[in-house]
């Protein structure tokens, strides 16, 4: 507690509890991902984002959350557009974030802008999972 019983008290967070290991995302570059997307058993989500879009950081965990919750389910990818190029221009992604959906190797859906995380996960039962 700070002086006078104000300020830096620390909050403690409840944290939901996962069975099994944390899965972190898988991240792609332009020389991997068309293959790894391609070659997937299960569907992918690729997160395109960049170190300085504030957007992108909030949904940081959000990806990171759903990497574990589906794993062995969806390959949960990220792929940084200033680092890779050639893949933002090949799948068009003009805004960040934006997130890739693809089923059996084909883009089915696509989402832009830092959407909470109820949103991604209809996306994902109903677009990847059905």
């Amino acid at each position: 507690m700070g002086l006078f019983g104000f300020g830096n008290k620390k909050e403690t967070k409840k944290e939901e509890i996962i069975d099994g290991p944390k899965v972190k995302p898988k991240n792609l570059k332009d020389t991997d991902m068309d293959s790894i997307i391609k070659n997937s058993k299960i569907p992918v989500i690729v997160d395109c984002w960049a170190v300085w879009c504030q957007p992108c950081k909030a949904i940081a965990p959000i990806i990171a959350d759903l990497a574990t919750e589906y794993q062995e389910r969806v390959l949960v990818t990220k792929l940084n557009t200033e680092k890779n190029r050639k893949m933002a221009a090949k799948y068009g992604i003009r805004s960040i974030p934006t997130i890739l959906y693809f089923k059996n190797g084909k883009l089915v859906k696509r989402t832009v802008g830092a959407l909470p995380k109820k949103s991604i996960k209809t996306v994902i039962e109903n677009q990847l999972l059905k």
